[in-house]
């Protein structure tokens, strides 16, 4: 379809290293993924109209963290830049806003997290409800696991279900050289593993990783300018359900998602790969039923966050993996969801698409 100046793409991408523990600081990380993305499409962060970033305080340990991280990412001048306590596939979602003013054609977007610097289990405690739920200990694993129960008791899953899609996505990133876990794994032999916090296994939670990610968003014209393939944003929305998981009527559906895909035109035409970013296993099973997925949709080719989950980059790497099927591999129409918050509180639903 003809492109107008309104139409925003994705005209480069990079990411760092997705390591167990990385020996380098978030602002180094941030350092050389930005710049390599920005090199990418053939700039200067003096052609950048704007840049936007995604971290979070509690990952590093300080408030206002994300301030040393202005000079390594280079907003120029420093008055056009943004932060989101989100993922960067968010930060994504307000470069991409940003664009639709129409008096600048370039934005940068990142995500960078730093998870070993602490216990997540004691961290993500800590960002809880303080009223309701951090005096009871609960972190995002325990209430994960309340809604894996409820999914299972519900009978619309098994827990055979749940490891086969361990399993897949295990296997799917032994192609992806970016993955920190990846292999064959036996259903049967995942489904004996004991249980971290039942009905959870260990292979039902995703890895500590550090890691960033930045993607380059041009709009009309400029996109072909940089980039010989441009991936087109044609559809994205995004949706927040109550921080209190006792407040939402199903655990084991995800209105959230179903709305944002509503907002993004998932329907509107086929969806040949789509990049789900389910942190606990058996998120992405009610995540696929609320974006209505077909059989024939290919699911996390990547592996997922299964495969690597640096905390506020997960669901921007979900983005680019799904860029790079358009970008590198001739699809014509992929989607890239992203989660935040506890039990799927917020979703994010991206559709891109290609030139014919």
């Amino acid at each position: 379809m003809p492109r107008t100046e309104n139409d925003i793409a994705i005209v480069s991408y990079a990411q760092s290293p997705l390591l167990r523990r990385s020996e380098n600081t978030e602002t180094e990380m941030m350092l050389s993924t930005v710049q390599g993305a920005i090199k990418a499409a053939g700039l200067g962060k003096g052609d950048i109209g704007f840049t936007v970033s995604g971290s979070c305080d509690y990952l590093s340990g300080r408030g206002f963290s994300f301030v040393a991280n202005v000079d390594a990412y280079g907003a120029y001048p420093p008055i056009n830049e943004s932060h989101v306590e989100m993922d960067g596939s968010f930060a994504m979602y307000e470069a991409f806003v940003r664009l639709l003013q129409g008096d600048i054609d370039t934005a940068v977007a990142a995500g960078v997290g730093k998870t070993s610097n602490s216990d997540p289990a004691t961290l993500y405690t800590i960002e809880m409800d303080p009223y309701y739920l951090t005096p009871l200990g609960a972190d995002v694993a325990s209430l994960s696991a309340l809604q894996y129960r409820a999914l299972l008791d519900s009978g619309k899953v098994t827990e055979r279900d749940v490891a086969e899609v361990v399993a897949r996505n295990r296997r799917a990133a032994k192609d992806n050289l970016n993955a920190q876990v990846s292999g064959d794994f036996d259903v049967d032999e995942l489904l004996a593993a004991p249980y971290v916090r039942n009905p959870l296994r260990r292979h039902d939670l995703p890895p500590v990783t550090d890691g960033c990610a930045a993607v380059v968003l041009a709009r009309g014209q400029k996109a072909y300018e940089l980039c010989e393939r441009p991936v087109w944003i044609t559809g994205i929305d995004h949706r927040i359900e109550p921080h209190l998981p006792t407040m939402r009527q199903d655990l084991t559906s995800s209105v959230s998602t179903r709305l944002a895909a509503e907002g993004a035109g998932v329907a509107s035409g086929p969806v040949e790969v789509a990049e789900i970013h389910a942190p606990f296993s058996f998120q992405e099973l009610i995540v696929r039923e609320a974006l209505g997925l077909g059989d024939d949709t290919e699911i996390n080719p990547s592996g997922g966050a299964l495969a690597a989950n640096p905390v506020m980059v997960t669901g921007l790497l979900r983005v680019i993996e799904a860029a790079k099927q358009i970008a590198e591999n001739g699809r014509s129409r992929t989607l890239a969801h992203t989660t935040s918050g506890p039990c799927l509180q917020q979703n994010l639903v991206c559709i891109l698409e290609g030139d014919q």
